[in-house]
């Protein structure tokens, strides 16, 4: 069916069907996230192996695990700024390049510092990617499927996790750590042709930034996408101008930032936890390097259900009301990891239902920031957001580390750190809520806030 090209091509994106284009673009971005799901965790994978052979305590392994966590936070705020600068696609392609870079290099370090700087530089790659990621999505979905396409790209994080995982685990029992950090390098390498032939820039982010040229490239991306292309620019809506961190906490972004940015640290701190230390925990129990993979691998295999399980109950639920739920229920069962289990068989679901129930709460969290930032702003108010909560689990691993130092058990230590999942619950439920529709440009919300 043709469009009418003299209307608003933000429009026929948000209220047109799915284009197969645009269906692609999307299964790009989780494929995406995937690889930010498996070379997040890959640290994970190879801890036992590092502790072993450099001879390091757990103090300093929860700092080991945290590197590229601060690496993502500086990279969520940094380049999602960028991206609502240069453009999308521009940004996620030198995210690519740098974490092709940490993760190669991260294969021949011999000392912590030289680690430290290697996975720093993997981490800005992966937290603006995140960023950016996010903000592709919901700019490429229509307004109906908005929702549960930024869940599902979310949900991609525990795929790479799963898939990456399995190979990392099968590599750990025949090689050594650095096998792990050589597959994800080649993983990124893979994809970064598909990136440069199927990302196109969005719609939205392209009228942005308006000059003689901007009705050529608007037609390229409208082509590329499926649509057919406009006659003319239509009207803008804002003046042009570069966006500025001072623009999250203008009086009517200010508290929706402050509540997502304290939602997220404090939830992520919990999901981190679980997820960072899971291997270290069960290697100390005196399983294999590769045994202790498999439980994180049963552990994203959970959180993949609970991503997909989330964007389900999104088409039918109250967004809020759902990430509240989900918050409630990470409470209890990142707590129940804590408490004792008999066998690999136990701990791996324990390890499952802590993963389904915490990372269903990120994919919400994701969800709800992709529809509360408008265009100008919606990759650096993702960043932000991302970014500063990126905090939260980069000190889940190193408050867990020294808690364990500490004298502290498992019990303990897991139950005090569910409770960043409570907090974050609590700041969702008397926050501000965000503005249905979006002032100055067509409707990008979700209709289930």
């Amino acid at each position: 069916m043709n469009e009418p090209t003299g209307a608003d091509p933000r429009r026929l994106m948000a209220t047109g069907p799915m284009r197969r284009q645009q269906v692609l673009a999307i299964a790009v971005c989780v494929a995406l996230n995937a690889l930010d799901g498996f070379d997040v965790l890959s640290i994970s994978f190879a801890s036992p192996g590092i502790a072993s052979e450099w001879g390091i305590d757990r103090r300093a392994l929860g700092f080991v695990l945290s590197f590229e966590l601060m690496g993502m936070a500086a990279g969520s705020i940094l380049l999602g700024q960028l991206a609502d600068r240069i453009g999308r696609r521009a940004t996620v392609l030198a995210c690519l390049c740098l974490m092709i870079g940490g993760m190669g290099a991260t294969a021949f370090v011999h000392s912590i510092a030289a680690l430290a700087a290697t996975r720093v530089t993997t981490g800005l790659g992966i937290g603006g990617m995140l960023a950016v990621t996010n903000a592709l999505v919901a700019e490429y979905a229509n307004d109906r499927w908005r929702s549960a396409a930024v869940t599902i790209m979310a949900a991609g994080y525990p795929m790479g996790a799963i898939a990456g995982g399995s190979i990392a685990s099968a590599l750990l029992a025949t090689g050594t750590w650095r096998d792990v950090f050589l597959l994800g390098c080649g993983m990124t390498l893979v994809l970064l042709p598909l990136v440069a032939l199927l990302l196109p820039e969005p719609v939205s982010a392209v009228l942005l930034r308006r000059d003689e040229g901007t009705l050529d490239r608007l037609n390229a991306s409208l082509r590329r996408l499926g649509h057919t292309p406009a006659n003319a620019l239509p009207p803008a809506t804002h003046r042009p101008r570069k966006t500025t961190l001072a623009d999250l906490f203008a009086p009517d972004l200010r508290h929706v930032t402050i509540m997502l940015t304290t939602a997220y640290f404090m939830h992520i701190l919990t999901f981190y936890f679980i997820l960072k230390w899971v291997p270290k925990v069960v290697a100390d129990m005196g399983y294999t390097a590769s045994s202790a993979g498999g439980v994180l691998v049963w552990a994203n295999v959970g959180g993949l259900l609970g991503g997909l399980a989330f964007a389900g109950l999104s088409l039918i639920l109250p967004l809020r009301r759902l990430i509240i739920g989900f918050m409630l229920a990470s409470l209890a069962t990142v707590t129940w990891f804590g408490q004792p289990h008999e066998g690999l068989r136990a701990l791996s679901w324990a390890a499952a239902i802590g993963g389904f129930c915490t990372n269903a709460g990120v994919v919400g969290i994701y969800a709800l920031v992709a529809s509360s930032f408008p265009t100008a702003t919606r990759a650096g108010g993702t960043g932000f957001v991302i970014g500063v909560g990126r905090g939260g689990a980069a000190l889940g691993p190193v408050i867990g580390g020294y808690l364990f130092a500490a004298g502290f058990a498992l019990p303990v230590v897991a139950a005090l750190m569910a409770s960043g999942a409570l907090i974050a619950a609590i700041a969702l439920g008397f926050g501000p809520r965000p503005a249905p529709i979006l002032k100055g440009e067509p409707a990008l919300s979700l209709i289930h806030i």
